[in-house]
């Protein structure tokens, strides 16, 4: 294929932005039309580009850093901009699998287990999965036991929800995590990275497939110091709950 002009370039990009729903990022963008016309040079795609949203402003906009949509929808047989409906799962079906993977993949937890629901009898007290990081008997250095909360998503539509409940964990936990579907829109995953680099929170994502979630830590949680008068509420209501599940986390 023939090296391609500015021009060209602009009105491929326009192309693959209106047919991308969520958006793409200009690093995708780039690497697009890079292979589907090696011959035009990187740095050529680059310099065309960078500033698509200022040069059609009635086209392109930029909702946040490095991302590219289109300003309208089409609609009457055009590209129509969804999302794919998780309705027939469950968040729960998720649970076990999280607590495994926090647990021994990122190593955040020496034990984990599911809560969810509303079981403790806080809408905002009660995380999908908890995990404690404690000492064990071979550590020569003990050290205060760590609560590790995270809140599961299945709806990608439900960022904003996530992440405040996320926020509410801090009150007892040391470490908090939002887990969201990777069928979340670019604009929101790209603000919601933004926010839990802010506040602390952090952030995976996975594949609704819960025999294969892949998940993928996009920020990791920074520790900060909890309330421990909501610390020992929480410790108290859990063991209310589920003296089992309490004899195990903090035993």
């Amino acid at each position: 294929m023939a090296k391609l002009t500015t021009t060209e370039i602009k009105e491929k990009a326009k192309e693959i932005i209106k047919s991308s729903p969520g958006g793409i990022r200009f690093t995708n963008l780039v690497r697009q039309i890079h292979t589907d016309s090696p011959e035009t040079p990187k740095n050529t795609i680059h310099g065309s580009v960078w500033n698509l949203d200022t040069q059609f402003p009635a086209e392109i906009v930029k909702p946040s850093r490095g991302l590219y949509t289109s300003s309208t929808e089409e609609v009457n047989g055009q590209v129509v901009f969804t999302t794919p409906s998780n309705s027939s799962l469950a968040e729960s079906e998720f649970y076990t699998s999280f607590a495994e993977w926090i647990q021994s993949d990122l190593d955040e937890v020496t034990i984990a287990t599911d809560l969810g629901g509303a079981g403790l009898q806080r809408k905002w007290g009660t995380p999908d999965v908890v995990g404690v990081y404690k000492p064990l008997a071979s550590n020569l250095i003990k050290f205060p036991i760590e609560i590790v909360s995270a809140e599961i998503k299945i709806d990608p539509n439900a960022s904003v929800v996530a992440f405040g409940q996320a926020v509410a964990y801090r009150l007892f936990s040391a470490k908090s995590y939002i887990v969201m579907p990777s069928t979340i829109s670019e604009e929101d995953l790209s603000r919601l990275e933004a926010l839990c680099l802010v506040h602390g929170i952090g952030l995976v994502v996975f594949e609704t497939n819960p025999n294969d979630p892949k998940y993928e830590i996009r920020v990791r949680a920074q520790k900060s110091n909890p309330d421990m008068f909501y610390v020992n509420e929480f410790a108290e209501r859990l063991k209310q709950f589920d003296s089992e599940k309490f004899e195990m986390l903090f035993r």
